[in-house]
């Protein structure tokens, strides 16, 4: 590989990035807690609030347990894999620089185009989702209306500075986290018998476990099936590796956050969702209302409706809010590397890369129009590859990182000059890589997913069709671009 003598001058010195500005220009403004809490509110959203009903009615109770069980694991072993990269490699969008220098810059490319298509796609959809719920409380407004006000929000938070956006994606997410500790915590309680303001019977620990049709009442094609959806549930986590290039000290705060965040994701969805399936009996879970709306009500918490109405609304702003930081930052460095148009690197005098992040906001407003005018053509298709998206960039990151230790060691490097390395290396890498292929040829199979496949992979060719007639000519850029960011 002709690029592999700076991976290694790379790894082995990261901490000498300086605090303040990055070679790039990015201000490194954000610390440990603001990392987590950023991966914490891209990961924690609908899929644990709305759609963890829908999991456990497909693969009952101990079925959706086990299905959140194997996406903590593939969560864990993306992040060890991110943890070691993002600490060679602390620069904003890292997912593509990773994949650029270690696979090569085609793939970079693929990778940033559709990772940026996903969280696009996602913001129209937070906003839309957003501006429905809130006609709970405001019936009169339209949906359009929330909708502009929350993108002028989000906007305006990312717009001031890095320490901004991260520090009121502390508070957002902090909103969610309690919500889901009070639900585990009371929950739980009231399982093993505490239940003072509870109406009626109140189900045991284990009682709902044993279902009529037995353990797995839909089979264990069941929990299958839902592992997929599990997966897109626990995107978000990756991005800790998004904000790499504006963390101070990353050699030590980006793999203090991978730890906490993936200890803190497992017990709070795992915690969740048993908590849940042991509440709510599995053929009475409404995928119309959130499970957690049902089990607040069933302990009898006042105005429960109400609150989770707030805390859902605050779970997609949330997300949204990290969805347009990531979109601005992947922009950046695709321009940063050559393969964007300039204007995308201008910095504000904050360190903010204003124009990336208006365009970027303007794809979100597109793919919200998409949303409500042809839900069922355009929306379809870019919701199809937003989800084949969040697979496809764990593949590539622990792809990346298998390569690139592999170069390490090749080039005569140290590994104990790394301050950080993922353990049991090459089957870290190779597992997860191994999940994500599993849940992809799963997705062939079930109707209301292959439409990922069939718009995903073409998207993916297209991406690369591009860069070879694009930039075909240029690729010895690669190189200089890997110098750009060494210490």
């Amino acid at each position: 590989m002709g690029h592999s003598s700076p991976l290694k001058a790379e790894v082995s010195a990261p901490e000498a990035q300086p605090e303040e500005g990055a070679s790039s220009g990015l201000r490194r403004s954000m610390e440990a807690r603001h990392l987590v809490m950023i991966a914490m509110g891209g990961v924690i959203g609908s899929g644990l609030f709305v759609s963890s009903g829908y999991t456990i009615a497909t693969a009952g109770p101990l079925g959706a347990v086990i299905a959140f069980l194997i996406g903590a694991v593939v969560v864990y072993l993306v992040m060890a894999c991110l943890g070691e990269l993002a600490v060679a490699f602390p620069v904003s969008g890292a997912f593509h620089i990773y994949a650029a220098r270690t696979i090569g810059p085609a793939t970079g490319f693929a990778t940033a185009w559709l990772y940026w298509l996903c969280w696009a796609v996602a913001l129209g959809s937070e906003f839309t989702a957003a501006g429905l719920l809130m006609q709970r409380w405001f019936p009169g407004v339209d949906v359009w209306i929330w909708c502009f006000v929350f993108a002028t929000v989000l906007f305006t938070l990312n717009a001031i500075s890095s320490r901004v956006f991260g520090e009121s994606e502390f508070w957002f997410a902090l909103i969610k986290v309690a919500a889901v500790v009070g639900l585990i915590i009371l929950g739980g309680a009231a399982l093993l018998g505490f239940h003072p303001l509870a109406e009626g019977g109140y189900p045991s620990l284990t009682e709902n476990f044993s279902t009529d049709a037995g353990l797995f009442p839909n089979g264990f094609t069941g929990v299958f099936v839902t592992c997929l959806a599990v997966f897109y549930a626990f995107s978000g986590s990756e991005l800790i590796g998004v904000a790499a290039g504006e963390t101070a000290n990353p050699g030590a705060n980006i793999p203090k956050a991978m730890r906490t965040t993936v200890i803190r994701l497992m017990i709070f969805f795992v915690g969740a969702i048993t908590v849940i399936a042991a509440t709510i009996p599995y053929e009475k879970v409404s995928v119309d209302e959130s499970p957690f709306v049902t089990v607040f009500s069933m302990l009898g918490i006042p105005f429960a409706a109400d609150i989770m109405n707030f805390v859902i609304i605050t779970a997609l702003l949330s997300a949204g809010n990290c969805g347009l930081f990531s979109c601005a930052r992947m922009l950046f460095s695709l321009a940063d590397e050559g393969h964007a148009p300039k204007a995308f690197k201008k910095l504000t005098k904050r360190g903010i890369p204003l124009v990336a992040l208006c365009v970027s906001m303007l794809g979100g407003l597109a793919s919200l129009v998409s949303s409500i005018v042809a839900p069922a053509t355009v929306y379809l298709v870019l919701v199809s590859i937003a989800g084949f998206a969040t697979v496809g960039v764990w593949m590539s990151i622990v792809a990346s990182h298998f390569v690139y230790r592999r170069t390490f060691v090749r080039n005569g490097g140290d590994l104990a000059s790394l301050p950080y390395r993922a353990p049991l290396f090459p089957l870290v890498p190779i597992l997860a890589f191994a999940l994500c292929v599993v849940s992809l040829i799963g997705i062939a199979f079930d109707p209301n997913q292959v439409a990922a496949l069939l718009f995903g992979i073409p998207f993916v060719g297209a991406c690369y069709a591009f860069f070879h007639f694009k930039y075909g000519r240029r690729r010895k850029l690669a190189s200089p671009a890997t110098e750009k960011v060494s210490p």
